[in-house]
């Protein structure tokens, strides 16, 4: 079957820029806030409102397509992968950034088919940054084709690492040793507590690496083809090919230093979404 991925691409925007306007609006507001996994895993109203209209807007549009979200995944409603178009979408990455009023949050959404990666937007609606990109025609940033950055070396790269949201001992000892690793190798580090925007970054060349172990597919979905058209490279921390389920990444701008900082760094295996 064909599929008009650039069609795809114009409905998914109108309700991005759409539900872009309500992040806008409710970033500075107080938020009514309920916990999820730990005390600093959380859902605000604007997440489940967003997601909401993002799912019903596309399934709309779209009734044969499938549908993963963050806030409509469960336990009763597990994250399954198929060959049917799936959009997969984070309707708030940074949601602890949105609760204090950090502009660092964005709203993700991919489409797989085949469980390939075949279109993905970024919108970090704070800053008015759109970034879009499909398989084999390059990545964008507001309309201005962009790409990584050309470094090579660990001791040259500016890296971001987050901590996640897991505050099992095992999780925050190896993040502690990554963290001391990369302090002491790279030449500077950031962690700006959202998943899209840290990817983002990479594939414009801003940042040179972004590590994580513990974030989603609805983090990743979108990023893994915005960084390939970038001209970067997404795989497991391991040094092994990309696995959107495994809750695990490293993207860099070049291959070499993806491979340096993964034989140096420690290693975690959190919970995969599909298990």
């Amino acid at each position: 079957m064909d599929h008009d991925i650039h069609a795809f691409l114009e409905s998914a925007l109108v309700l991005i820029k759409q539900v872009g306007e309500i992040v806008r609006e409710n970033i500075s507001k107080e938020k009514t806030v309920d916990l999820k996994e730990s005390r600093v895993d959380f859902v605000t109203e604007t997440d489940k409102e967003v997601e909401g209209i993002l799912i019903n807007g596309l399934k709309s549009i779209y009734p044969n397509h499938r549908f993963i979200g963050e806030e409509s995944t469960n336990e009763s409603n597990k994250v399954k992968l198929t060959e049917d178009p799936t959009w997969i979408i984070d309707p708030v990455d940074g949601t602890m950034n949105f609760v204090h009023s950090n502009p660092c949050v964005g709203i993700s959404v991919g489409l797989y088919i085949n469980k390939e990666p075949k279109l993905g937007i970024v919108y970090l609606p704070v800053f008015d940054y759109l970034f879009t990109a499909i398989e084999n025609e390059g990545a964008f940033l507001n309309g201005n084709k962009i790409q990584v950055s050309q470094v090579k070396a660990f001791s040259d790269a500016l890296i971001f690492i987050e901590g996640g949201s897991s505050r099992d001992p095992e999780k925050v000892q190896c993040m502690v040793d990554n963290f001391r690793t990369v302090l002491n190798e790279a030449h500077g580090f950031r962690s700006s507590g959202s998943a899209v925007y840290n990817i983002t970054m990479v594939a414009k060349g801003a940042a040179d690496c972004y590590i994580e172990f513990g974030c989603h597919a609805w983090d990743m979905a979108a990023g893994a083809t915005i960084i390939k058209e970038a001209g970067g490279v997404i795989m497991d921390p391991s040094g092994q090919p990309f696995d959107l389920m495994s809750r695990r990444l490293i993207c860099a701008s070049s291959e070499e230093l993806a491979k340096e900082i993964c034989s140096k760094i420690k290693q975690n295996y959190p919970k995969r979404d599909d298990a």
